[in-house]
Protein backbone atom coordinates (compact mmCIF):
# COMPACT_ATOMS: atom_id res chain seq x y z
CA UNK A 1 0.00 0.00 0.00
CA UNK A 2 1.58 3.48 -0.83
CA UNK A 3 2.50 5.90 2.04
CA UNK A 4 0.39 8.93 2.43
CA UNK A 5 3.26 10.86 0.65
CA UNK A 6 3.34 8.27 -2.50
CA UNK A 7 -0.32 9.01 -2.37
CA UNK A 8 -0.80 12.48 -2.39
CA UNK A 9 2.34 13.06 -4.99
CA UNK A 10 0.30 10.20 -7.56
CA UNK A 11 -2.53 11.88 -7.86
CA UNK A 12 -3.31 12.35 -11.44
CA UNK A 13 -3.10 15.62 -13.19
CA UNK A 14 -5.75 17.64 -14.89
CA UNK A 15 -4.49 16.78 -18.21
CA UNK A 16 -4.24 13.15 -18.02
CA UNK A 17 -7.40 13.09 -16.19
CA UNK A 18 -8.95 15.65 -19.34
CA UNK A 19 -7.35 13.25 -22.11
CA UNK A 20 -9.28 10.05 -20.00
CA UNK A 21 -12.51 12.34 -20.09
CA UNK A 22 -13.45 13.30 -23.88
CA UNK A 23 -17.16 12.40 -23.53
CA UNK A 24 -17.37 15.27 -20.54
CA UNK A 25 -15.42 17.87 -22.81
CA UNK A 26 -17.49 16.89 -25.53
CA UNK A 27 -20.90 18.13 -23.66
CA UNK A 28 -19.31 20.67 -21.24
CA UNK A 29 -16.30 22.34 -22.54
CA UNK A 30 -12.82 21.85 -21.36
CA UNK A 31 -12.34 24.56 -19.01
CA UNK A 32 -15.80 23.53 -17.34
CA UNK A 33 -14.43 20.12 -16.89
CA UNK A 34 -11.37 21.03 -15.75
CA UNK A 35 -12.65 22.40 -12.79
CA UNK A 36 -15.24 19.58 -12.13
CA UNK A 37 -12.07 17.24 -12.19
CA UNK A 38 -10.45 19.88 -9.74
CA UNK A 39 -12.85 19.40 -7.27
CA UNK A 40 -12.67 15.73 -7.64
CA UNK A 41 -9.37 15.52 -7.05
CA UNK A 42 -9.70 18.11 -4.00
CA UNK A 43 -12.03 15.33 -2.66
CA UNK A 44 -9.78 12.45 -3.33
CA UNK A 45 -6.67 14.42 -1.42
CA UNK A 46 -8.73 15.22 1.28
CA UNK A 47 -9.59 11.40 1.81
CA UNK A 48 -6.23 10.46 1.45
CA UNK A 49 -4.95 12.80 4.03
CA UNK A 50 -7.88 11.59 6.40
CA UNK A 51 -6.04 7.61 6.00
CA UNK A 52 -8.15 6.20 2.88
CA UNK A 53 -7.19 5.23 -0.72
CA UNK A 54 -6.94 7.69 -3.58
CA UNK A 55 -9.60 7.71 -6.39
CA UNK A 56 -8.63 6.29 -9.59
CA UNK A 57 -8.57 7.61 -12.68
CA UNK A 58 -11.80 6.47 -13.74
CA UNK A 59 -13.45 7.24 -10.35
CA UNK A 60 -12.48 11.07 -10.61
CA UNK A 61 -13.72 11.12 -14.01
CA UNK A 62 -17.33 9.30 -12.68
CA UNK A 63 -17.39 11.95 -9.69
CA UNK A 64 -16.79 15.19 -11.61
CA UNK A 65 -19.14 13.35 -14.57
CA UNK A 66 -21.93 13.20 -11.55
CA UNK A 67 -20.99 17.21 -10.04
CA UNK A 68 -21.43 18.27 -14.00
CA UNK A 69 -24.35 16.42 -14.69
CA UNK A 70 -26.16 18.48 -11.53
CA UNK A 71 -24.50 21.60 -12.25
CA UNK A 72 -25.79 21.44 -16.08
CA UNK A 73 -28.72 19.50 -15.98
CA UNK A 74 -29.72 20.72 -19.86
CA UNK A 75 -32.41 21.81 -22.06
CA UNK A 76 -35.64 21.31 -20.39
CA UNK A 77 -36.37 17.19 -21.46
CA UNK A 78 -39.29 16.28 -23.34
CA UNK A 79 -41.75 13.78 -21.07
CA UNK A 80 -44.83 11.33 -21.25
CA UNK A 81 -47.52 13.44 -19.02
CA UNK A 82 -49.86 10.18 -17.82
CA UNK A 83 -50.72 12.60 -15.03
CA UNK A 84 -54.34 13.36 -16.56
CA UNK A 85 -53.72 17.24 -15.58
CA UNK A 86 -53.98 18.28 -18.90
CA UNK A 87 -52.36 21.94 -18.34
CA UNK A 88 -49.26 20.95 -16.09
CA UNK A 89 -47.37 23.92 -14.41
CA UNK A 90 -44.45 21.87 -14.28
CA UNK A 91 -44.51 19.85 -17.45
CA UNK A 92 -44.90 23.00 -19.16
CA UNK A 93 -48.53 23.61 -19.51
CA UNK A 94 -49.96 23.81 -22.94
CA UNK A 95 -48.00 21.45 -24.79
CA UNK A 96 -48.07 23.36 -28.50
CA UNK A 97 -49.87 22.20 -31.70
CA UNK A 98 -47.93 20.75 -34.77
CA UNK A 99 -48.91 23.60 -36.38
CA UNK A 100 -47.59 26.04 -33.50
CA UNK A 101 -44.41 23.85 -33.70
CA UNK A 102 -43.67 24.42 -36.97
CA UNK A 103 -44.20 28.25 -37.23
CA UNK A 104 -41.47 28.71 -34.21
CA UNK A 105 -39.09 26.87 -36.19
CA UNK A 106 -39.86 28.83 -39.08
CA UNK A 107 -39.48 31.99 -36.96
CA UNK A 108 -36.26 30.42 -35.83
CA UNK A 109 -34.14 32.04 -38.31
CA UNK A 110 -34.43 35.56 -40.01
CA UNK A 111 -38.16 35.99 -40.68
CA UNK A 112 -40.04 39.03 -40.72
CA UNK A 113 -41.43 39.88 -37.62
CA UNK A 114 -41.05 43.69 -37.71
CA UNK A 115 -39.93 44.03 -41.53
CA UNK A 116 -43.07 45.00 -44.37
CA UNK A 117 -41.96 42.46 -47.59
CA UNK A 118 -44.41 44.53 -49.63
CA UNK A 119 -42.48 47.82 -49.05
CA UNK A 120 -39.29 46.52 -47.76
CA UNK A 121 -39.45 48.82 -44.71
CA UNK A 122 -39.96 48.54 -41.12
CA UNK A 123 -43.10 46.90 -39.91
CA UNK A 124 -45.06 46.14 -36.80
CA UNK A 125 -44.73 42.89 -35.24
CA UNK A 126 -48.18 43.64 -34.40
CA UNK A 127 -50.08 43.11 -37.58
CA UNK A 128 -49.33 39.34 -37.40
CA UNK A 129 -50.93 39.50 -34.02
CA UNK A 130 -53.73 42.13 -33.81
CA UNK A 131 -56.44 40.58 -37.03
CA UNK A 132 -56.31 36.93 -35.18
CA UNK A 133 -57.04 38.72 -31.69
CA UNK A 134 -59.66 40.64 -32.71
CA UNK A 135 -61.46 38.19 -34.55
CA UNK A 136 -60.92 35.29 -32.19
CA UNK A 137 -62.41 37.60 -28.90
CA UNK A 138 -64.39 40.04 -30.89
CA UNK A 139 -62.69 42.92 -29.37
CA UNK A 140 -61.34 46.20 -31.12
CA UNK A 141 -57.81 45.60 -30.48
CA UNK A 142 -55.36 43.29 -28.94
CA UNK A 143 -51.71 43.17 -28.21
CA UNK A 144 -49.40 39.95 -26.30
CA UNK A 145 -46.91 40.58 -24.03
CA UNK A 146 -44.39 37.99 -21.53
CA UNK A 147 -47.43 36.54 -19.22
CA UNK A 148 -50.65 37.61 -18.01
CA UNK A 149 -49.24 38.96 -14.62
CA UNK A 150 -47.17 41.25 -16.85
CA UNK A 151 -50.40 42.43 -18.82
CA UNK A 152 -52.11 43.31 -15.97
CA UNK A 153 -48.79 45.07 -14.64
CA UNK A 154 -48.75 47.10 -18.05
CA UNK A 155 -52.19 48.00 -17.82
CA UNK A 156 -52.30 49.30 -14.19
CA UNK A 157 -49.13 51.46 -15.64
CA UNK A 158 -50.27 52.45 -18.24
CA UNK A 159 -53.82 53.65 -16.88
CA UNK A 160 -53.49 53.95 -13.28
CA UNK A 161 -50.25 54.90 -12.15
CA UNK A 162 -50.06 56.78 -8.53
CA UNK A 163 -54.17 56.48 -8.71
CA UNK A 164 -56.67 54.37 -7.46
CA UNK A 165 -57.71 50.77 -8.42
CA UNK A 166 -61.13 49.39 -6.85
CA UNK A 167 -60.61 45.53 -6.01
CA UNK A 168 -63.43 43.07 -4.40
CA UNK A 169 -61.54 41.56 -1.35
CA UNK A 170 -62.77 38.49 -2.25
CA UNK A 171 -60.65 38.84 -5.66
CA UNK A 172 -56.87 39.85 -3.86
CA UNK A 173 -55.50 36.67 -5.05
CA UNK A 174 -52.34 35.18 -4.82
CA UNK A 175 -51.11 33.42 -8.14
CA UNK A 176 -48.29 30.33 -8.71
CA UNK A 177 -44.77 31.45 -6.95
CA UNK A 178 -46.40 33.45 -4.11
CA UNK A 179 -47.18 36.39 -6.54
CA UNK A 180 -49.98 38.44 -4.95
CA UNK A 181 -52.23 40.77 -6.23
CA UNK A 182 -52.11 43.74 -3.90
CA UNK A 183 -47.59 43.22 -4.05
CA UNK A 184 -48.21 43.50 -8.29
CA UNK A 185 -50.15 46.57 -7.88
CA UNK A 186 -47.80 48.09 -5.59
CA UNK A 187 -44.94 47.46 -8.03
CA UNK A 188 -47.30 48.76 -10.84
CA UNK A 189 -47.49 52.20 -8.92
CA UNK A 190 -51.21 51.96 -8.10
CA UNK A 191 -53.11 52.20 -5.10
CA UNK A 192 -55.45 49.38 -4.17
CA UNK A 193 -58.98 50.38 -2.65
CA UNK A 194 -60.29 47.19 -1.35
CA UNK A 195 -64.06 47.28 -1.44
CA UNK A 196 -66.61 44.62 -0.20
CA UNK A 197 -66.17 41.54 2.34
CA UNK A 198 -64.00 38.35 1.18
CA UNK A 199 -67.30 36.70 0.96
CA UNK A 200 -69.62 39.31 -0.48
CA UNK A 201 -69.09 42.33 -2.70
CA UNK A 202 -71.95 44.21 -4.64
CA UNK A 203 -71.94 46.68 -7.75
CA UNK A 204 -72.75 49.95 -5.24
CA UNK A 205 -69.36 49.01 -3.27
CA UNK A 206 -67.44 50.12 -5.75
CA UNK A 207 -68.69 53.27 -5.48
CA UNK A 208 -65.77 54.10 -3.59
CA UNK A 209 -62.79 56.13 -3.85
CA UNK A 210 -62.15 59.39 -4.63
CA UNK A 211 -59.29 59.32 -7.54
CA UNK A 212 -60.10 56.15 -8.95
CA UNK A 213 -58.58 55.28 -12.32
CA UNK A 214 -59.67 51.99 -13.13
CA UNK A 215 -62.13 49.10 -11.79
CA UNK A 216 -60.18 45.53 -11.82
CA UNK A 217 -62.61 42.51 -11.68
CA UNK A 218 -60.23 39.07 -11.01
CA UNK A 219 -61.27 35.42 -11.92
CA UNK A 220 -60.27 33.90 -8.95
CA UNK A 221 -59.15 30.63 -10.83
CA UNK A 222 -57.75 27.94 -9.12
CA UNK A 223 -59.84 28.19 -5.95
CA UNK A 224 -63.91 28.88 -5.35
CA UNK A 225 -66.05 30.78 -2.29
CA UNK A 226 -69.00 29.03 -1.88
CA UNK A 227 -72.29 29.72 1.00
CA UNK A 228 -72.89 32.84 1.71
CA UNK A 229 -71.73 34.93 -1.52
CA UNK A 230 -72.45 37.34 -3.83
CA UNK A 231 -70.22 39.54 -6.62
CA UNK A 232 -71.05 41.84 -8.96
CA UNK A 233 -71.10 40.89 -12.49
CA UNK A 234 -69.05 42.18 -15.47
CA UNK A 235 -72.04 43.33 -16.68
CA UNK A 236 -73.39 45.11 -13.39
CA UNK A 237 -69.61 46.63 -12.51
CA UNK A 238 -69.63 48.12 -16.82
CA UNK A 239 -72.32 50.19 -15.74
CA UNK A 240 -70.39 51.40 -12.72
CA UNK A 241 -67.30 52.18 -14.69
CA UNK A 242 -69.40 54.27 -17.79
CA UNK A 243 -71.09 55.90 -15.01
CA UNK A 244 -68.12 56.52 -13.01
CA UNK A 245 -66.12 57.05 -16.32
CA UNK A 246 -63.47 54.83 -15.71
CA UNK A 247 -62.39 51.64 -17.68
CA UNK A 248 -63.50 48.36 -16.16
CA UNK A 249 -60.25 45.52 -16.25
CA UNK A 250 -61.39 41.97 -16.22
CA UNK A 251 -58.32 39.68 -15.51
CA UNK A 252 -60.12 36.64 -17.01
CA UNK A 253 -57.51 34.08 -16.43
CA UNK A 254 -57.84 31.18 -18.28
CA UNK A 255 -58.20 31.90 -21.88
CA UNK A 256 -61.13 30.73 -22.54
CA UNK A 257 -62.39 32.26 -25.76
CA UNK A 258 -66.24 31.46 -26.20
CA UNK A 259 -68.25 29.88 -23.20
CA UNK A 260 -68.71 26.40 -23.09
CA UNK A 261 -71.53 23.84 -22.49
CA UNK A 262 -68.98 20.95 -20.62
CA UNK A 263 -69.99 20.88 -16.48
CA UNK A 264 -66.20 20.89 -16.27
CA UNK A 265 -65.88 24.90 -17.41
CA UNK A 266 -68.84 25.71 -15.02
CA UNK A 267 -67.96 29.82 -13.87
CA UNK A 268 -64.96 29.65 -16.41
CA UNK A 269 -65.44 33.45 -17.77
CA UNK A 270 -64.77 33.37 -21.82
CA UNK A 271 -62.76 36.68 -23.12
CA UNK A 272 -65.88 37.12 -25.51
CA UNK A 273 -68.49 37.35 -23.25
CA UNK A 274 -66.84 39.74 -20.92
CA UNK A 275 -66.29 42.06 -23.97
CA UNK A 276 -70.24 41.05 -24.76
CA UNK A 277 -70.92 42.63 -21.65
CA UNK A 278 -69.36 45.76 -21.21
CA UNK A 279 -65.57 45.22 -20.06
CA UNK A 280 -63.24 47.63 -21.36
CA UNK A 281 -60.53 45.50 -21.32
CA UNK A 282 -59.69 41.80 -20.62
CA UNK A 283 -56.42 40.35 -19.91
CA UNK A 284 -55.65 36.55 -19.95
CA UNK A 285 -53.11 33.75 -20.45
CA UNK A 286 -51.75 32.12 -23.48
CA UNK A 287 -50.99 29.03 -22.12
CA UNK A 288 -53.90 27.82 -20.55
CA UNK A 289 -56.99 27.23 -21.93
CA UNK A 290 -55.91 29.00 -25.40
CA UNK A 291 -53.44 26.04 -25.82
CA UNK A 292 -50.20 28.16 -26.80
CA UNK A 293 -46.88 29.61 -25.41
CA UNK A 294 -46.91 31.20 -22.32
CA UNK A 295 -48.32 34.51 -23.46
CA UNK A 296 -50.53 37.41 -21.52
CA UNK A 297 -52.82 38.91 -23.89
CA UNK A 298 -54.55 42.01 -23.57
CA UNK A 299 -57.34 43.14 -25.48
CA UNK A 300 -60.37 45.38 -25.29
CA UNK A 301 -61.04 48.97 -26.69
CA UNK A 302 -58.87 50.15 -29.20
CA UNK A 303 -57.91 53.76 -27.82
CA UNK A 304 -56.88 52.17 -24.27
CA UNK A 305 -55.03 48.97 -25.77
CA UNK A 306 -53.01 51.76 -27.54
CA UNK A 307 -52.19 53.43 -24.52
CA UNK A 308 -50.93 50.33 -22.95
CA UNK A 309 -49.24 49.65 -26.18
CA UNK A 310 -46.95 53.20 -26.21
CA UNK A 311 -46.23 52.66 -22.64
CA UNK A 312 -42.36 52.06 -22.45
CA UNK A 313 -43.22 48.79 -20.11
CA UNK A 314 -44.91 47.24 -23.40
CA UNK A 315 -41.59 46.99 -24.81
CA UNK A 316 -39.86 45.60 -21.95
CA UNK A 317 -42.69 43.09 -21.49
CA UNK A 318 -43.06 42.06 -25.42
CA UNK A 319 -43.32 38.76 -27.11
CA UNK A 320 -40.29 37.30 -29.02
CA UNK A 321 -40.26 36.44 -32.22
CA UNK A 322 -40.66 32.55 -31.44
CA UNK A 323 -43.99 32.91 -29.03
CA UNK A 324 -45.35 35.34 -31.49
CA UNK A 325 -44.67 32.77 -34.16
CA UNK A 326 -46.70 29.85 -31.50
CA UNK A 327 -49.22 32.43 -30.48
CA UNK A 328 -50.27 33.18 -34.31
CA UNK A 329 -50.40 29.57 -35.28
CA UNK A 330 -52.37 28.69 -32.30
CA UNK A 331 -54.91 31.58 -32.21
CA UNK A 332 -55.38 30.66 -36.47
CA UNK A 333 -56.84 27.35 -35.07
CA UNK A 334 -58.77 28.82 -32.83
CA UNK A 335 -60.34 31.67 -35.74
CA UNK A 336 -60.99 28.50 -37.81
CA UNK A 337 -62.41 26.53 -35.30
CA UNK A 338 -60.01 24.10 -35.45
CA UNK A 339 -60.00 22.81 -31.74
CA UNK A 340 -58.95 19.38 -32.76
CA UNK A 341 -55.19 20.59 -33.76
CA UNK A 342 -54.55 21.75 -29.95
CA UNK A 343 -53.56 19.30 -27.65
CA UNK A 344 -54.94 20.84 -24.98
CA UNK A 345 -58.44 21.29 -26.50
CA UNK A 346 -57.97 17.48 -27.83
CA UNK A 347 -57.64 16.18 -24.39
CA UNK A 348 -60.55 17.97 -22.89
CA UNK A 349 -62.81 17.18 -25.56
CA UNK A 350 -61.55 13.26 -25.50
CA UNK A 351 -63.81 10.97 -26.17
CA UNK A 352 -65.16 8.95 -23.10
CA UNK A 353 -65.15 5.14 -25.01
CA UNK A 354 -61.65 5.96 -26.90
CA UNK A 355 -60.06 6.36 -23.51
CA UNK A 356 -61.46 3.17 -21.99
CA UNK A 357 -59.78 1.38 -24.90
CA UNK A 358 -56.98 2.71 -24.72
CA UNK A 359 -56.51 2.14 -20.75
CA UNK A 360 -57.57 -1.01 -21.09
CA UNK A 361 -54.36 -1.66 -23.49
CA UNK A 362 -52.81 -0.60 -21.13
CA UNK A 363 -54.00 -2.50 -18.05
CA UNK A 364 -53.84 -5.97 -20.25
CA UNK A 365 -50.33 -4.84 -20.72
CA UNK A 366 -49.34 -4.40 -16.93
CA UNK A 367 -51.76 -6.16 -14.97
CA UNK A 368 -53.40 -3.00 -14.12
CA UNK A 369 -57.07 -2.60 -13.81
CA UNK A 370 -59.21 0.27 -15.53
CA UNK A 371 -61.03 2.41 -13.10
CA UNK A 372 -63.55 4.88 -12.99
CA UNK A 373 -61.89 8.52 -12.15
CA UNK A 374 -60.90 11.95 -12.55
CA UNK A 375 -58.48 14.27 -14.58
CA UNK A 376 -57.98 17.67 -14.15
CA UNK A 377 -57.62 20.53 -16.20
CA UNK A 378 -55.05 22.25 -14.24
CA UNK A 379 -52.74 25.15 -14.32
CA UNK A 380 -55.44 26.84 -12.06
CA UNK A 381 -58.13 26.42 -14.70
CA UNK A 382 -61.46 26.01 -13.78
CA UNK A 383 -61.23 25.97 -10.02
CA UNK A 384 -59.99 22.56 -10.54
CA UNK A 385 -63.22 20.86 -11.91
CA UNK A 386 -62.84 17.08 -12.19
CA UNK A 387 -63.54 15.28 -15.59
CA UNK A 388 -64.88 12.00 -15.99
CA UNK A 389 -62.13 9.69 -17.13
CA UNK A 390 -61.04 5.99 -17.61
CA UNK A 391 -57.62 5.59 -15.73
CA UNK A 392 -55.77 2.36 -15.15
CA UNK A 393 -54.81 1.56 -11.24
CA UNK A 394 -51.35 -0.76 -11.39
CA UNK A 395 -50.19 -2.13 -7.80
CA UNK A 396 -46.88 -3.34 -7.15
CA UNK A 397 -44.26 -3.86 -4.27
CA UNK A 398 -43.12 -0.32 -4.29
CA UNK A 399 -45.37 2.32 -6.41
CA UNK A 400 -42.80 5.49 -4.86
CA UNK A 401 -39.72 3.25 -6.35
CA UNK A 402 -41.47 2.67 -9.78
CA UNK A 403 -42.52 6.15 -9.78
CA UNK A 404 -39.00 7.48 -9.63
CA UNK A 405 -37.96 4.27 -12.15
CA UNK A 406 -40.41 5.89 -14.84
CA UNK A 407 -39.52 9.38 -14.51
CA UNK A 408 -35.44 7.86 -14.77
CA UNK A 409 -36.29 6.72 -18.18
CA UNK A 410 -35.82 7.82 -21.66
CA UNK A 411 -38.61 9.14 -22.46
CA UNK A 412 -39.23 10.21 -18.55
CA UNK A 413 -42.95 9.04 -18.22
CA UNK A 414 -44.72 10.77 -15.21
CA UNK A 415 -47.62 9.33 -13.30
CA UNK A 416 -49.31 9.46 -10.20
CA UNK A 417 -48.98 7.26 -6.78
CA UNK A 418 -52.54 6.92 -5.23
CA UNK A 419 -53.02 4.83 -2.46
CA UNK A 420 -50.16 2.43 -3.07
CA UNK A 421 -50.59 2.14 -6.69
CA UNK A 422 -49.69 3.50 -9.49
CA UNK A 423 -52.31 5.46 -11.59
CA UNK A 424 -52.05 6.28 -15.27
CA UNK A 425 -54.21 8.51 -17.23
CA UNK A 426 -54.43 8.28 -20.71
CA UNK A 427 -56.17 11.45 -21.00
CA UNK A 428 -53.05 13.65 -21.48
CA UNK A 429 -50.75 11.00 -23.42
CA UNK A 430 -50.65 11.14 -27.22
CA UNK A 431 -52.16 8.04 -28.54
CA UNK A 432 -49.09 7.44 -30.67
CA UNK A 433 -47.19 6.86 -27.50
CA UNK A 434 -49.47 4.59 -25.86
CA UNK A 435 -46.82 1.69 -26.96
CA UNK A 436 -44.03 3.62 -25.48
CA UNK A 437 -45.71 3.71 -22.53
CA UNK A 438 -46.63 0.24 -22.19
CA UNK A 439 -43.09 -0.79 -22.67
CA UNK A 440 -42.12 1.62 -20.31
CA UNK A 441 -44.16 0.78 -17.70
CA UNK A 442 -43.29 -2.94 -18.66
CA UNK A 443 -39.80 -3.12 -17.87
CA UNK A 444 -39.78 -0.89 -14.61
CA UNK A 445 -42.85 -3.58 -13.07
CA UNK A 446 -40.68 -6.40 -14.49
CA UNK A 447 -37.37 -5.30 -13.87
CA UNK A 448 -35.63 -7.12 -10.62
CA UNK A 449 -35.76 -5.46 -6.82
CA UNK A 450 -32.98 -3.87 -6.06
Amino acid sequence: MESQPDALRNLPRIDALLAAAPGLVDRYGRATTAAALRHAVERSREVVKAGGEAASVEALVSTAGDELGVSFPGPPKAVLNATGVIVHTNLGRAPLSDAAGAALLEAAGYCDVEYDLATGRRGSRAAHLQPLLKAATGAEAGIAVNNAAAALVLTLAALATARQVLVSRGELVEIGGSFRLPEIMRAAGVELVEVGTTNRTRASDYEAGDDVALILKVHPSNYRIGGFTEEASVAQLAAVAARRGVPLLHDAGSGLLRSRDEPWFAGEPAIGDSISAGADLVVCSGDKLLGGPQAGLLVGREDLVARCARHPLARALRLDKLRLAALVATLESHVRQRHEDLPVWRALLADGERLAERAKTVAVATGGEVVAGSSLIGGGAAAELPLPSWIVRIECRDPNAAAAALRGGTPPLIVRVVDDALVVDVRTVPEAADEVVVERLVAVLEAPPT
